[in-house]
Order: structure tokens, then C-alpha cells, then sequence
């Protein structure tokens, strides 16, 4: 069958009145300029009430709701968000008390020693790789593989194992380290590991046992944590995989145990959207219970803003 070129009759096409219409974006939502001087939280003010804006917000929300209840406040970091610069944020949050428990991944450990210890971190693996001295600094294989096998034999988890330790040793650059903020103010951290991923793993120090259990032991560690998340925050900065992972087992658990998470808020940032941190943060977490947001962009951008944020709210 072979159709002809007809014009469809728009003649009696029906229509209603505008000002009867629900509209999704309404004036109140609009931006307002912003007016020199007048601050961040006034600018915060100003944003649209729409879409990533309104998210943002929400968030800060969030966070100054949960702080205030009090309920806990629970970050997950991926190494980029160390070596992306951010860890002097991250320590002035918790100082703050805007940071109840930790979760890194065992680059982020990697990263925030080798900032403690020298000030600096983040090879050239280009040019490391070639000839064969990628991942070798002594100080960072020895130090940690020795903190952990010490700390996991008297009990510690991985996390708190490395923080004890690089705190104890007094490291120069200690005030811009998690790490040593962590065992500075009694803020549990722990340290999620795949075996074979960290450049820790390639050193003669490194005891499988000991990662194995160190990890095991924060996997528990993290699970009680969030089992207390009903009101709280859970916040995924820069872990496409892991924490995401681990996250959703807490979760698990935590049903498996009946306890309510009622009202939990869960927070993905990072600069693309991925499959595991939408699905086991944002989505599954929060069905029916509480509210995911997925906030898109760059951290080096994203977390000092959320941050400020936050500290121009709770400091009026």
C-alpha cells in the first residue's frame, strides 16, 4: 500500500487556554542575576529552582538536615577526589562534624599517604611504566603493607590500621591527610580493596591474609555504619565500582536485618554518569524509603561548592 501526499486537517485540532495548564517551569523558578558582593549563599539563592540546580540545593539540604538531627553523614571517596586537590575540603568537613564515617578505595589510601608523607602524590605512569619503576616508592609500599599486616593482627580494620598508623608517625604534611584527620578526631574510616589493583600490592611487604582480612574487617565496619543511615546521607564521590559495590552489600545486610533506613538521602558525584553508582546508590538504595541525586561534574568543582555550601548555611 502506498500512501498519498495528503495534508492532515489541522482545522478542528482541539486547544485549551494557557492559563490552564499545569507548567512544569513556573516564574518562581527562574534565576536572578547575581548582585557583586553579596555572597555564595546568596547566590545559592539565586539559582534556578529547576533540575541540577534544585538538586544541588537539595543536597546542601540534605547534609544540614542530617547534621542537625543528628544523623550520620557517611562519605565515600575514590582516589581521584584525593589527587584531584580536595582532601583539605574533606578535612575541614569533618572537623565540622559533616563527616560521621569514611569508605575509600585503596588508591584513595595510596594517594592521601604519599600527599602525608611528602606533599606530593600521583606519578607519571607513562613514563614510570617503561622502565619498570611504576609504583615502586619505598616509603609508600613499605609503610603501608607494614601498617596493615601490624594493624590487622591486633584487630584493626584496613582503614584503621593505616590511619593509626600514619597519624602516629607524625607526617609532615599531616594536616592536608584524611587519613590523619581521621584518627585525629575518632572518625571511622574504612578501606575497601580489589587484590591486585593498588601499586601496594606489587611490593614484597604486601601479606594477602592481611589485606584480605583488613578489608573483610571494614566491609563489617562500614555495614554497622550504614545500618544507622535512616535520616543520614550517603555520599559516592569518584567510585565508579567498588564503593558502589560494597554499598549496596551494606545495604543488604541491613535489610537482611530488618533494620529501617527510612529518609536516607544517597549522593553521587562525579563527572559522567555511571552504571553502578546510579543503580546502587542513587536507585535501589532509596526505592520507596528515601531520595537518590546524581550530581554530574567535575570534583575539583563540585565538592568546594557543595562544601562552601554547606558551611554558609550553618555558619549564618
Amino acid at each position: 500500500m502506498i500512501l498519498p501526499y495528503d495534508d492532515f486537517d489541522l482545522s478542528a485540532v482541539r486547544r485549551y487556554p494557557l492559563a490552564s495548564r499545569e507548567s512544569k517551569v513556573r516564574r518562581e523558578h527562574l534565576a536572578a542575576p547575581h548582585v557583586a558582593g553579596s555572597g555564595l549563599g546568596d547566590w545559592l539563592s539565586r539559582l534556578p529552582k529547576l533540575l541540577a540546580a534544585r538538586d544541588l540545593v537539595d543536597v546542601v539540604d540534605a547534609l544540614v538536615a542530617a547534621h542537625a538531627r543528628p544523623a550520620p553523614i557517611v562519605w565515600g571517596l575514590g582516589a581521584h577526589v584525593i589527587k584531584a586537590g580536595l582532601s583539605p575540603v574533606i578535612v575541614d568537613l569533618m572537623q565540622r562534624g559533616f563527616v560521621s564515617a569514611l569508605a575509600l578505595n585503596g588508591a584513595g589510601v595510596i594517594h592521601d599517604v604519599e600527599l602525608a608523607l611528602s606533599g606530593g602524590t600521583s606519578e607519571d605512569v607513562d613514563a614510570a611504566l617503561g622502565p619498570g619503576a611504576f609504583g615502586m616508592a619505598e616509603e609508600t609500599g613499605t609503610g603501608i603493607n607494614t601498617a596493615i599486616r601490624e594493624g590487622v593482627a591486633r584487630g584493626a580494620g584496613l582503614g584503621r590500621a593505616v590511619a593509626e598508623w600514619l597519624h602516629a608517625s607524625a607526617p609532615p604534611h599531616a594536616g592536608v591527610s584524611v587519613l590523619c584527620a581521621a584518627a585525629r578526631l575518632g572518625v571511622p574510616v574504612t578501606v575497601h580493596v580489589a587484590v591486585g589493583t593498588d601499586i601496594v600490592h606489587m611490593h614484597p611487604d604486601a601479606s594477602g591474609s592481611a589485606i584480605g582480612e583488613g578489608s573483610l574487617r571494614d566491609f563489617r565496619h562500614l555495614a554497622a555504619s550504614v545500618a544507622r543511615l535512616a535520616g543520614g546521607v550517603y555520599l559516592n564521590c569518584g567510585s565508579a565500582v567498588v564503593l558502589p559495590e560494597v554499598f549496596l552489600k551494606a545495604v543488604a545486610v541491613a535489610r537482611n536485618r530488618g533494620i529501617d533506613l527510612a529518609g536516607l538521602t544517597t549522593v553521587n558525584l562525579d563527572f559522567l554518569p555511571h552504571y553502578r553508582p546510579l543503580t546502587n546508590v542513587v536507585r535501589r538504595p532509596t526505592a520507596g524509603i528515601g531520595r537518590g541525586i546524581h550530581l554530574t561534574g567535575h570534583h575539583e568543582i563540585l565538592l568546594p561548592l557543595l562544601a562552601a555550601a554547606v558551611v554558609e548555611r550553618t555558619s549564618v
